[in-house]
């Protein structure tokens, strides 16, 4: 069948690909799976049921969960497929920011996963004029469940309405509203219509490789990055479209136990938890001891040295029996693939996981772009960039070093913000994507940094703080760093160590400090290491890039703090503010 809308894609893998497990999550224990079939079923119920609520076309319902779930896929299928738009949100964004959200787009309903979620909704309701009803996927006393809804939705007399609202939504409709998490300033809203999402997926699919002669009923991805970010979101519809079965995580936390479990080929990620997961293999390999140490250090010196598209030496071979295949089985041992986006994933890692057997493709995109705009893909691979195009996507290189970029998955605009939404554009067209890259002659994308994240020192010296950043959190001892400077004679960093490793190294060296961050932070042996590592850092770069002073942050940073975006990214302004005190230390004359 043709897709041209979001909904399409449910009825496409009913089609081609019907399981029992189409979506599966763990609740009480257990992994409770939903088929294909049950899901479109329970779809048509919410929208029936929303019909007699009163909801019409054009109307936005909010959706917020705390970690991906069943109800959510069925919620958006259901909302969809009836010319309603969904509005969803992340649950960690403060209740100002909820209230604007929820003005601005006029929300009539919100469906919420948990009591906390509801509470939070609740206080913000009466600063809601639109807001007409919160429901909740969990039992919360006091609450409307959205089993409401599917109860009257139950009576399929009313099928033929929703039958005909779906056939007159056209490709070009608005499907959803997504509020950019931003790192300064309001969120924007990003108006995604059905074909900037679909066509979005169908130039996507290919870059995904696929095992040969494995059944689809037995092809697995593991769901955990936030489902409300459209990088999840979409590949979300890829995996419906492909016959994969989806499988819920229940939480980055529980990750680590879910992947053993589950078994899945497919999984996206981000860089941090890449980092994560190579640290927990660092560990585990070096506190083995004796020659299990000696041995899992030589194999990565092995994994450091490979180069793509060449033949394993036999040394590597042998490394891959006695180290890698571990890797592998506490990843599953089924992994065809890790999709990595939103961040730079630094270039030694994502070596040593092809290495391992575990590739990585790379890929960059923004929400405004529905969002994949480059990836990499088997075959066509290069490390430290973000792939080829898609190839219903033109990027060109502004004479600034901007990326600039059109196809029909890019957005038409923000809402009402037509002042943005001008701004956003070339004069021809293009998207500004406000990144800084180039392409090489094979037509591989480069990302140096975020254009709007570059500085400029008292001294007239352009920083990249990103490139820098990336070299540093390879250090062991550093967790999250910001190089600041703008206006300023040098570049300094705010560091947050990574706490356990520093206690662990003070631990060894005879250092009497404590499990409390803010000691460990003050401690000046631990300070005087990590200077270490930086000065290590300065080595590769330019004189003027050059980190001359740091100072350690006695804290974690956060998203619940609001010192990370929900995906990772550090809020700037907000780090800077929170820390001002060791910003003033450092360029004290």
């Amino acid at each position: 069948m043709n897709v041209k809308r979001i909904f399409d894609f449910s009825a496409l893998a009913m089609e081609k690909f019907p399981k029992e497990d189409c979506l599966v999550t763990k609740k009480n224990g257990n992994w409770n799976k939903t088929s294909t079939l049950e899901f479109i079923n329970q779809g048509n119920k919410i929208s029936r049921g929303l019909l007699k609520l009163g909801i019409k076309p054009g109307d936005k319902i909010g959706l917020i969960t705390s970690n991906n779930r069943t109800e959510w896929a069925v919620m958006d299928l259901g909302i969809s497929q009836i010319g309603v738009v969904t509005v969803p949100v992340y649950p960690t964004i403060s209740e100002e920011d909820y209230v604007y959200i929820f003005n601005n787009s006029e929300i009539k309903y919100c469906f919420v996963s948990d009591a906390e979620l509801y509470k939070k909704l609740t206080n913000a309701k009466p600063n809601i004029p639109s807001l007409a009803g919160i429901f909740t996927f969990d039992d919360v006393d006091g609450a409307p469940n959205w089993n409401e809804i599917l109860d009257l939705g139950e009576n399929d007399a009313t099928q033929i309405e929703v039958d005909d609202l779906a056939r007159a939504i056209n490709p070009e409709d608005l499907a959803t509203i997504i509020y950019t998490s931003g790192t300064t300033g309001k969120p924007k809203g990003v108006q995604l219509t059905h074909n900037n999402l679909v066509s979005n997926v169908t130039a996507s699919t290919p870059r995904i490789p696929k095992e040969k002669g494995l059944d689809y009923k037995e092809v697995k991805a593991l769901s955990f990055l936030p489902i409300c970010h459209v990088f999840e979101r979409m590949i979300f519809y890829l995996y419906l479209s492909n016959g994969i079965s989806i499988y819920f995580a229940e939480s980055i936390e529980k990750i680590g136990e879910n992947v053993k479990e589950v078994k899945p080929q497919y999984m996206t990620v981000v860089p941090r938890l890449v980092e994560k997961v190579y640290d927990s293999i660092y560990n585990k390999g070096t506190a083995a001891g004796g020659l299990k140490s000696k041995i899992f250090l030589w194999s990565l010196g092995i994994a450091e040295k490979y180069e793509l598209g060449k033949p394993k030496s036999f040394m590597h071979t042998i490394a891959d029996k006695l180290v890698f295949k571990k890797w592998r089985e506490g990843l599953g041992g089924n992994l065809v693939t890790l999709v990595s986006g939103s961040a730079a994933l630094s270039k030694r890692l994502n070596t040593m996981f092809h290495a391992a057997g575990i590739p990585i493709l790379e890929g960059y995109g923004l929400t405004e772009t529905s969002p994949v705009i480059s990836v990499n893909s088997f075959g066509k691979v290069k490390v430290g960039s973000v792939g080829i195009p898609l190839e219903n996507v033109k990027v060109k290189i502004e004479s600034d070093g901007e990326i600039v970029v059109k196809g029909p998955s890019v957005f038409e605009g923000y809402y009402r913000d037509e002042e943005k939404t001008k701004e956003a554009f070339t004069d021809d067209g293009y998207f500004r994507t406000g990144d800084i890259g180039h392409l090489d002659e094979d037509n591989f994308l480069f990302i140096t940094d975020r254009k709007k994240e570059m500085f400029k020192t008292s001294g007239g010296k352009f920083i990249a703080p990103q490139v820098i950043e990336n070299l540093a959190k390879a250090s062991k001892f550093i967790e999250q760093i910001m190089v600041v400077g703008d206006g300023e004679k040098m570049p300094c960093a705010l560091v947050q160590p990574d706490f356990a490793y520093a206690k662990n190294w003070a631990e060894l060296h005879n250092v009497k400090i404590s499990d409390s961050p803010k000691e460990i932070a003050a401690n000046p042996a631990v300070k005087s290491r990590i200077e270490k590592e930086i000065e290590k850092i300065n080595e590769h770069l330019g004189k003027w890039e050059q980190i001359k002073k740091i100072e350690l942050t006695p804290k974690i940073w956060t998203i619940d703090d609001g010192l990370l975006t929900p995906t990772l990214k550090l809020k700037r302004k907000a780090i800077k503010a929170e820390f001002q005190d060791l910003y003033d230390r450092m360029y004290k004359e």
